[in-house]
């Protein structure tokens, strides 16, 4: 599965502060834009008798050496975490004269939306702990290229409750057709097994771009165990932008969104 990058430190030497003063905005614009011409997408796999490990991203995030750091921290802690967990159920297994199934942890980065002043991330991740099978999920994240910072695109909104209650019947009618193409239950009755329509909290929004320019068009991916069975898989759902949708924006971003024409 695999690993992580970090950002590469230049120092150079001057013969005078006068001279360190003068040059640093070139020396830091010419390193930027050698990282950017060289970033590429990065994928790292690892497999042991105790753990199996991946972690990939593209080379738009490799470009932003902040991000990078950031989504590599992210997968380090995950992947201590991991180990850590392995070794005691290895040795415990062992105690036991029971066979050990070796862990796993993942996570797969993925561009949404390249905006000139967004970028649109998605993470698919999965972990396993020896069981009858895994458990995976979407994260969804977006980049302020002005601010240097990231956040869940779920911020982008005022409320994904807000989002989900102007949706309506728009949200709920396409999950029940995407049930019915797996031949999954529909039942709106009393006692569901699962939410007839779960809220908008309990789904994962990916905000897109159909013109390169701003967020038309969002992805609403609800997990396992959220509108299904884990057999259903998860449930992904697109959605165009609409006047209605755009006041669910916060007024920070409001000019990042568009109706889709």
């Amino acid at each position: 599965m695999d690993c992580r990058p970090l950002a590469v430190l230049l120092l150079a030497a001057c013969s005078s502060p006068a001279e360190v003063a003068e040059r640093t905005g070139q020396a830091a614009e010419a390193d930027a834009t050698a990282t950017s011409a060289t970033a590429q997408a990065k994928k790292v796999e690892e497999d042991t008798p105790l753990y199996g490990y991946d972690l990939s991203y593209p080379a738009a995030v490799a470009r932003i050496p902040a991000l990078a750091r950031r989504i590599e921290e992210q997968a380090a802690k995950g992947k201590a975490e991991m180990i850590a967990d392995a070794k005691a159920a290895q040795a415990e297994a062992k105690a036991s004269g029971f066979p050990f199934n070796p862990y796993g942890f993942g996570e797969e980065w993925q561009v949404v939306a390249d905006l000139p002043g967004y970028l649109s991330l998605s993470n698919q991740f999965y972990s396993y702990t020896g069981g009858a099978h895994g458990m995976y999920g979407m994260e969804a994240l977006v980049w302020d290229k002005a601010n240097a910072r990231g956040f869940p695109s779920e911020q982008l909104f005022q409320a994904p409750s807000f989002l989900g209650s102007i949706m309506g019947e728009t949200l709920c009618d396409a999950l029940d057709r995407e049930r019915k193409k797996k031949g999954a239950e529909t039942d709106r009755g009393p006692d569901p097994v699962f939410p007839p329509c779960p809220g908008l909290e309990e789904a994962t929004i990916l905000v897109g771009s159909s013109n390169g320019k701003t967020f038309d068009r969002i992805t609403v991916w609800y997990g396992p165990y959220v509108a299904g069975s884990y057999a259903e898989g998860a449930y992904e759902l697109d959605f165009p932008m609409t006047g209605a949708m755009l006041e669910a924006v916060k007024p920070a971003y409001r000019a990042a969104f568009s109706v889709k024409r």
